[in-house]
């Protein structure tokens, strides 16, 4: 019996009533019923083709990103300058905060990755983590709206430091929110994806466009942040400024829910960790056993999927051979009554897991500069836009609303890429995307190593400027317009558009079917820990350049410091990581799956 036939059987039986039957058995026989890559309904059944996923489903999914991120960048367009203006820290402080925070959202993702791929899927790994995530935002809000839990206005140059309590409940709101958002983070993308059958080649062309305007969304919901909620934070008060990001939060989860019942969900394949752990052991035990010459004598499940759930048979590829004993069949195991038990045999898909992993890890290595440059929007670039002029006519520019050129920046790239550059790289290169992941992910670190450079040249103008002013010792702004900063930011968004969708893409593409949700979180992992390596850097150029009394690179002062060489150094480090990158680019070999 062929998949069409069987899906309308499966659906036939679990159906009630004749409407439902004449429904189905009208459509033809031999067409495709239901998706062919192990997806199921809201109640669990093979999903159909014509009722579920698609971009019908899809749109819910968009409206979520979009609610979802006008939070989160509500709270980080303008968290530096709550910190510095309500909590009363410094601007090494204060970026160190902000960094540290932020690498501890991307950081996360591991764990809702994790309980979705294992356990709970992604459905309801969403509904968990949103939860948590309202209820951080809730407490933010109560500590920006009681004066109680605010430290003392300051008088004159004297700022009171906040309490232990005040501090406390700021902290685990802030960081409330970053487990909310790190679980959810790569199960919406990862979701949204799983939306269309990889095992039909027109749905699976659509899979870019889906992650171009899934970041689209995510664009224009910091597009608005950037703009009306960071105006409404330094204009009409905290409380108010982070209200509206937590309404905005529980609109994303009302839309999430509103299209559970046309949803494709994948069943969860159990702990990622511990098959690759099981690979690992296995391979181990049967250290000094012989490979056969011919592979195809190597333990596999027959049929035509694999023994692990929602996950398709992956070919054998002849890297890393030592993790193919463990799949080879031992005279034990034939002997053996547990000649299955993981521990000790492994599949050939489940070598290639593993395998598929560690093919990906300097890819990911390689990408983590991106974001360390990337940090630098919502810290030094922020702290860099706060002693320029930011007058324009009658109106007072937020630094923090210069972001937003990253963000317009985005919005004009993703559709000049999806519907300009693909088509006619495509004539060229023959693939269906256009271009590469690798090659796109290779683009946007050109880009950003370019955003450094624009950065480091606006604040060697700007020292000179203060130089000729003579406010080298003056903590004033220097009569330099802020809009100076435009080009940076313009270079980090057309950076992103190439790097960060390239990434979600590739990992995404790349990961093995059941380990999904986690290599989603890997390409965010790497913002974490560039978010932790600028925090790093920061601590290291700060300790090095304040030796002897100096007052360092980066002072309370940027008129007596030099953030044109720290961002020569980030440049220079991005210079070199894209030069490792290549050379990991050109070796790597992507996955074949049955």
């Amino acid at each position: 019996m062929d998949k069409a036939a069987e899906g309308s059987r499966l659906l036939l039986q679990e159906e009630g009533g004749d409407g439902d039957r004449q429904r189905l058995l009208m459509l033809p026989q031999d067409a495709d019923l239901i998706t062919g890559d192990g997806s199921v309904d809201i109640k669990g059944r093979p999903a159909p083709k014509h009722t579920t996923g698609n971009w019908r489903a899809c749109f819910s999914i968009l409206g979520n990103e979009f609610c979802e991120r006008l939070a989160y960048y509500g709270i980080a367009r303008n968290l530096v300058t709550y910190l510095k203006v309500k909590l009363h820290l410094g601007n090494l402080e204060a970026a160190r905060n902000v960094t540290t925070w932020q690498g501890t959202c991307y950081l996360t993702p591991l764990i809702g990755a994790i309980l979705a791929d294992s356990y709970w899927g992604k459905y309801w790994t969403i509904v968990v983590f949103s939860s948590i995530y309202f209820i951080g935002l809730a407490i933010l809000t109560l500590s920006a709206s009681v004066s109680a839990l605010q430290p003392p206005t300051c008088l004159g140059t004297v700022c009171p430091e906040a309490s232990l309590l005040q501090y406390g409940v700021f902290f685990i709101g802030l960081y409330m929110i970053a487990l909310g958002t790190g679980g959810i983070k790569p199960c919406v993308s990862s979701f949204g994806a799983d939306q269309f059958d990889d095992s039909d080649p027109a749905e699976r062309a659509k899979k870019t466009s889906f992650f171009n305007w899934f970041y689209f969304c995510i664009s224009i919901g910091s597009f608005i942040s950037g703009t009306i909620i960071v105006w409404i934070q330094d204009n009409s008060g905290w409380g108010i400024g982070f209200a509206i990001p937590t309404i905005s939060m529980a609109l994303a989860i009302a839309c999430f829910f509103a299209a559970s019942n046309i949803y494709r969900y994948q069943k969860p394949g159990g702990s990622p960790l511990a098959r690759v752990c099981q690979v690992v052991v296995a391979a181990f035990r049967k250290r000094h056993a012989e490979l056969p010459n011919d592979m195809s004598l190597l333990y596999e499940v027959d049929g035509q999927t694999s023994a692990i759930e929602g996950s398709r048979k992956l070919e054998h590829t002849n890297e890393l051979k030592f993790l193919d004993r463990a799949a080879i069949i031992s005279s034990a195991d034939v002997k053996s009554e547990s000649s299955t038990d993981p521990w000790k045999l492994c599949t050939v898909t489940q070598v290639e897991e593993l395998k598929i992993l560690v093919r990906m890890f300097p890819i990911w290595a390689t990408t983590i500069i991106f974001s360390a440059v990337y940090a630098q929007n919502s810290s030094l670039f922020v702290e860099q836009g706060m002693v320029l002029d930011k007058r324009l006519g009658s109106f007072n520019i937020p630094p923090a609303s210069l972001s937003t050129f990253d963000v317009i920046s985005v919005i004009i790239w993703i559709p000049l890429y999806d519907r300009i550059l693909v088509p006619i790289a495509r004539k060229f290169t023959g693939r269906e995307k256009g271009f590469s992941e690798l090659q796109r992910i290779g683009i946007g670190l050109v880009l950003s190593i370019l955003a450094m450079v624009s950065a480091a040249l606006v604040e060697l103008k700007r020292l000179e400027v203060a130089r000729f002013e003579g406010l080298i010792h003056e903590k004033v702004d220097v009569p330099m317009s802020i809009l100076w900063q435009i080009p940076q930011y313009f270079l980090v968004g057309a950076a992103e558009v190439f790097t960060a969708i390239g990434q979600v893409d590739f990992f995404y593409d790349q990961g093995p079917d059941a380990m999904r949700s986690l290599c989603s979180a890997f390409a965010l992992v790497t913002v974490s820990v560039g978010d932790y390596v600028s925090s790093i850097i920061l601590t290291l150029v700060s300790y090095i350049t304040t030796q002897g009394g100096d007052p360092g690179w980066i002072p309370d002062n940027l008129n007596e410091g030099h953030l044109d060489r720290f961002f020569w150094l980030i440049a220079g480090i991005s210079f070199v990581n894209f030069v490792v990158f290549v050379g990991c680019a050109s070796r790597y070999r992507y996955k074949k799956a049955q």
